[in-house]
């Protein structure tokens, strides 16, 4: 009962992750969990992060696969691996057999499967996922469908596309010395740079994202893939290092959390807790929709009672000018006295995903939207960018000049939630931030509303549904909110941010399923633990400024439209280390 007790603190569900096996063929050492394979090692050395054969429903949610038969035998010298599964969408069936089998040398993945009827699908096959640290920016062999050879290298920052394609097979170093060959059987493979989700790994999956999709797998058609890697060598340096550095000063960014349309009146009646956590910002969003003003007189009422500065997200429609719409947002945001300290700009359509060659709805520019907001709100710092994820900030990037501060989103949960890739994705994050700002220059730059649950679905219709509080990938809920997983998870977020210089983080929300309070409205840790840190980021800023020398008669005030952003974000701020 201790045991149970302790396991829901840590990630806030009874329910445990698939039995993880540790399987070994000499130097060569696998974790098989789930039905696929897992810190593929070889002499203690990464070879791969993982080979799963996945099934994706047309919103590009996970069907569970469920696992039957399953056979294990070891030898002194491998190891081999059977089982049954089979995954269903929408009463159609998809039954494979799987075998893996494994030499010091070699290890061999095969998986035939056969659904009852047509089977709809935005993806079903094998993927293949290599390293980033100490694999990003390092040389890379691909040899092509048609059998030409491609010398090339893993992308240092990150590729808003995918950097290869039409891939049979791959050839990299992952060590001085040992070489891995992966073999990719069966349709034509493509690469995709996954540290766009925050994933820590490079991605290659079965079919193509530029091929329509979704697609049906014909009923009662058998189809067959295997991968197949070759180990050569022995590593001579097992030293290993991440591609990009983390080595600047470390300053607290400011901290804050988001309110949502549909929370904002819970945490007027949680006043008092919310100013015990005393954030250093409350980021709102602003939809058009029949809700809006009593959203905004929610948010407005919040912002007068607590006196905290506030990010307003505003999500224009994209139908007719920036200008007509934002005076509608503006007249309501002064019907219900909220006055932004900042504002984000954005528009319904970038809410979606679009493949880098992908042709967009019309829409206004980020140029017209900056004009419309700053001719609305004359006081606040405007800033640009994406409520979504770096993927999409990446794909549609803002010119610079344009903005006074430039942000995004993160969510671990996007193509993994297991305890394992969320935890991963800290190691993701020195690679976004250093991309955005090969990009974004020198515009200060804020990390947006961002949980391990998710906030949207820029890939799919909706959020994924998960009404037993599971881990499952791009649902709004997810139980280690509440738990103190989700401590480490957002000290990891914060160091990182601070490590790169980010101005602002927003975390979490105060109520609801991305909240600091659980249904009881009881503090969770992680309520706790920001409440620390918001104390620590306020007594560090509150020093620096007391160390500053007086301002210079001459000195020129702040242009219209950053007065904001300078009073809540000191540009300098004390070295430290989270509590």
């Amino acid at each position: 009962m201790v045991k149970t007790t302790e396991y829901r603190a840590k990630f806030g569900t009874s329910e445990p992750p698939a039995k993880k096996a540790i399987l070994k063929a000499g130097p060569l050492a696998a974790a098989f969990q789930g039905g696929g394979l897992a810190d593929i090692r070889h002499d203690g050395i990464e070879v791969l992060r993982g080979i799963s054969f996945l099934v994706r429903d047309e919103n590009w949610g996970t069907c569970p696969a469920r696992v039957s038969g399953l056979k294990i035998t070891k030898r002194k010298d491998g190891f081999s691996v059977s089982y049954r599964a089979t995954a269903e969408n929408a009463g159609a069936k998809l039954t494979m057999q799987a075998s893996i089998r494994a030499t010091p040398q070699q290890l061999v993945f095969h998986v035939s499967a056969t659904p009852d009827k047509d089977f709809k699908t935005n993806r079903t096959g094998f993927v293949v996922l290599h390293p980033i640290n100490g694999v990003a920016g390092k040389p890379l062999s691909i040899i092509h469908t048609d059998g030409k050879v491609q010398r090339a290298r893993f992308p240092r920052l990150i590729s808003p596309g995918q950097p290869f394609f039409n891939i049979r097979a791959l050839e990299h170093a992952p060590a001085p010395g040992l070489k891995a060959k992966v073999l990719m059987e069966g349709p034509k493979f493509e690469m995709e740079d996954q540290r766009n989700w925050s994933d820590a790994s490079y991605k290659t999956y079965v079919c193509s994202l530029l091929d329509p999709w979704p697609y049906v797998l014909p009923a009662g058609k058998t189809i067959e893939q295997r991968i197949t890697l070759d180990l050569r060598g022995k590593a001579k340096d097992t030293a290993r290092s991440n591609s990009i550095s983390t080595a600047s000063k470390m300053k607290l960014p400011e901290i804050g959390i988001a309110i949502g349309p549909s929370e904002a009146a819970e945490a007027l009646r949680r006043l008092n807790q919310l100013r015990a956590l005393a954030p250093q910002h409350l980021t709102f969003t602003l939809h058009d929709g029949e809700d809006m003003e009593a959203a905004a007189m929610a948010y407005g009422a919040l912002a007068q009672q607590t006196s905290i500065p506030v990010c307003l997200e505003i999500v224009l429609p994209g139908k007719v000018s920036a200008e007509l719409e934002m005076a509608k947002f503006a007249g309501c945001t002064q019907r219900a006295g909220l006055e932004p300290a900042r504002v984000v700009v954005t528009q319904s359509h970038d809410l979606k995903s679009f493949q880098p060659t992908d042709k967009r709805p019309w829409g206004p520019s980020y140029e017209e939207m900056a004009a419309a907001a700053r001719k609305h709100f004359p006081r606040a710092s405007i800033g640009g960018g994406m409520i979504t994820y770096f993927t999409e900030l990446n794909r549609k990037r803002p010119p610079q000049g344009v903005f006074d501060f430039i942000t995004h989103a993160i969510c671990p949960i996007v193509h993994d939630a297991s305890d394992e890739a969320v935890m991963q994705t800290l190691e993701s994050l020195p690679h976004i931030f250093a991309s955005a700002k090969a990009f974004i220059g020198k515009t200060p730059y804020h990390l947006g509303p961002s949980s391990i649950g998710a906030r949207f679905n820029p890939y799919g219709a909706a959020l994924a549904a998960n009404p037993k509080s599971r881990r499952v990938c791009l649902a709004p809920n997810d139980p280690r909110q509440f738990a103190t997983f989700a401590v480490d998870w957002n000290k990891g977020v914060i160091e990182a941010a601070a490590r790169a210089g980010l101005k602002s983080v927003t975390l979490s929300a105060l109520t609801g399923p991305r909240g600091l309070l659980d249904k009881s409205g009881r503090p969770t840790p992680l309520y706790k633990q920001l409440a620390r840190l918001m104390r620590q980021a306020r007594k560090s800023q509150a020093a620096q400024q007391t160390a500053k020398p007086a301002a210079s008669s001459k000195r020129l005030p702040p242009r219209a439209g950053r007065a904001h952003d300078q009073a809540t974000h000191p540009s300098e701020r004390p070295a430290h280390g989270l509590e």
